[in-house]
């Protein structure tokens, strides 16, 4: 039996990797008491018989309600169900406060633990502290702050396949320096070394996506070479990555204004990546 435990920040997607599991077959429970999760978990390896692939799959979402003494439980339970031969997984969602705020903002949801006493902002910080036992153990991390609802029903597909070793799916995000760095990257590449389309006028309000801009590129050694470069880096180290445990990639790939050089790179990136299975997600930043 496997059971998926899914945890994360309020906001961060929680209900959609629940209902991305749903679809693909798991029998899902949301805000379960943790003190139901042992037995919950135990009785269903008793009665639910394994699926055609061996396996039977249960996913479980769990948030701060439960309280801070009850999740400090959690890893302890973990290793309880683990000695009984079910294969329990934790998959946690974060996202940074200012993406949280907005996003609660916008749906006008409340938080759950706000109060009278407990701004928005000191909420979430109080959620992250409760849910550290979580992520500490965490077998998947995945920071939905630059994430929308289709990319991230795909990274939580991606780590499904059949528990045998498979390839980290890998977010390529081009994006302008001047407008900051991307959050919780695991590679940056400065490509504001490269020729600079925007200083010509005709491929100004073109985009790295454009063919002018890419001919104007390709024409330049330089950019062949650091996509070359680029390339044997990501090649040799991604798998020695993956052989560590990480299952979810963020590589960033920024210029000034982040519509030219970085855009084209990822792209690029992209066109050789694709040839060789990896399952990709492209976001272009300042692109919209």
């Amino acid at each position: 039996m496997e059971l998926i435990i899914v945890s994360g920040l309020s906001g961060a997607g929680k209900s959609v990797a629940l209902r991305t599991l749903e679809d693909v077959g798991y029998v899902c429970i949301d805000n379960l008491p943790l003190s139901l999760l042992r037995d919950l978990a135990l009785g269903v390896k008793e009665t639910r018989p394994a699926g055609g692939d061996g396996r039977s799959g249960t996913a479980i979402g769990i948030d701060a309600r439960s309280g801070a003494e009850l999740l400090d439980k959690v890893p302890g339970v973990i290793a309880e169900l683990e000695a009984q031969q079910i294969n329990v997984r934790v998959l946690f969602l974060e996202a940074d406060t200012p993406t949280l705020e907005t996003r609660f903002s916008e749906t006008r949801r409340r938080h759950p633990l706000t109060g009278a006493q407990r701004s928005l902002a000191e909420a979430i910080e109080l959620e992250r502290q409760l849910l550290e036992p979580l992520r500490e153990i965490a077998s998947t991390e995945i920071d939905t702050s630059y994430t929308n609802v289709h990319e991230l029903r795909e990274l939580v597909r991606g780590n499904l396949e059949h528990r045998v070793p498979v390839k980290a799916p890998v977010l390529l995000q081009s994006f302008g320096f001047k407008n900051g760095l991307p959050n919780s990257a695991d590679f940056i590449f400065d490509v504001r070394c490269l020729p600079n389309p925007h200083w010509q006028p005709e491929l100004r309000p073109l985009t790295g996506q454009d063919k002018p801009v890419a001919e104007f590129l390709e024409d330049a050694p330089e950019a062949m070479q650091m996509r070359d470069d680029l390339i044997a880096f990501l090649r040799r180290w991604i798998p020695r990555l993956e052989s560590d445990g990480r299952s979810y990639l963020t590589i960033g790939i920024g210029c000034t204004g982040g519509r030219h050089r970085s855009v084209y790179m990822v792209e690029a990136l992209r066109q050789h990546f694709d040839q060789c299975g990896r399952q990709l997600l492209i976001r272009h930043r300042e692109l919209g």
